[in-house]
């Protein structure tokens, strides 16, 4: 059985729940047909730590706050990201730092070094994804490895690789999607009767919504998931940019109530649509959904994309759009498919 060494970049909720799975439940993976290794790990706070033969995940996860991995053998108190993606002897790097929507650093840059190396990439990264997209797959292929993202968009819930896998032979048209669980939180509590600023601060308690929300309530988060959506689904070379994008800071509790009254529920639609002469138009903005709309029952913080096909109409999925082990969960989906491509490679 193969096993495949991983370097975590980023030792956060996401790469720790993927840590923990590895650990706890080796035998999950072994069921798939692999084995996973962890041989390196680096991060801002804790620093880095390469062990070929394998990190104690038990003593990497216990490191306690304010404390760095410098203590352990391999260990040093600075993160040394290039360093440590170029020379580590990982096969694949598993992606997963806060990164800038304006440029996707530093995660663009960790994804290139990566996959310069010859090593596969998986990421949870929108930023790459939604601004060096084309740039970042053609080097993946040049060096004849992957670049798998499947958690840019809806954490776990498998949209981009279901379109890809399970829609083939239709015509897919247009794309809308409940894209972000906050937002979709606070419209769904204005609709209880809280005020926006009301529901925005209940869902910071819960945890939905970070301190500064404006990329939720703004719509930015969005936008990033639109346009990976329109360029992976329906062909297109949208930047960012070029997606007109409106929030939700404008909806007022009568406006909310107005809705319910006529049987119509608010939502942040992302949407891309292909036009009658080829060409697609993106957009975020707030929508009163009539009640038969596939997306009008989506409620609370979990999130949905409907696809419009030619022979089967909409095609709606739905599922949780954050969540740290769920999003471990899309790692380990594009982890499969490093996987099936490597046993691909292999047999021809």
């Amino acid at each position: 059985m193969t096993t495949y060494n991983l370097a975590l970049i980023g030792f956060g909720g996401v790469n720790r729940a993927l840590a923990e799975l590895i650990r706890d439940e080796p035998q999950r993976f072994a069921s798939l047909g692999f084995g996973l290794r962890i041989v390196a790990i680096t991060d801002l706070a804790l620093g880095s730590l390469v062990q070929a033969e394998g990190i104690d995940l038990g003593a990497a996860l216990s490191m306690p706050r304010g404390t760095s991995f410098a203590g352990l053998p391999g260990g040093s108190p600075d993160p040394r990201n290039e360093e440590v993606i170029r020379n580590s002897p990982a096969d694949i790097v598993v992606e997963a730092t806060f990164t800038s929507p304006v440029d996707g650093e530093p995660a663009v840059s960790h994804v290139k070094w990566a996959l310069e190396s010859g090593k596969h990439v998986v990421s949870t990264n929108k930023g790459p994804v939604a601004l060096r997209g084309t740039e970042l797959s053609k080097l993946a292929a040049d060096n004849g490895v992957r670049f798998e993202y499947e958690g840019a968009v809806m954490s776990g819930t498998p949209v981009i690789r279901l379109a890809h896998k399970m829609l083939g032979g239709l015509k897919l048209t247009a794309v809308q999607g409940i894209l972000n669980g906050t937002s979709n939180y606070v419209l769904g509590r204005m609709e209880a009767g809280l005020g926006l600023d009301e529901a925005i601060i209940e869902a910071q308690d819960l945890g939905y919504a970070e301190a500064d929300p404006t990329a939720d309530i703004a719509g930015s988060d969005v936008r990033l998931k639109v346009a990976i959506l329109a360029n992976e689904l329906l062909g297109a070379s949208i930047h960012p940019s070029e997606v007109s994008t409106t929030g939700i800071q404008d909806i007022t509790s009568a406006d909310v109530s107005k809705a319910l009254a006529a049987g119509l529920r608010w939502k942040l639609i992302g949407e891309a649509r292909r036009n009658a002469d080829g060409s697609i138009v993106a957009s975020v903005q707030p929508v009163a959904l009539a009640a038969d709309h596939p997306l009008a029952g989506i409620s609370g913080a979990t999130n949905a994309v409907s696809f419009t096909t030619d022979l089967l109409g909409a095609v709606t999925v739905s599922g949780p759009g954050a969540g740290r082990v769920e999003t471990a969960y899309a790692l380990i989906s594009d982890i499969m498919a490093v996987n099936e491509f490597v046993k691909g490679a292999v047999r021809a």
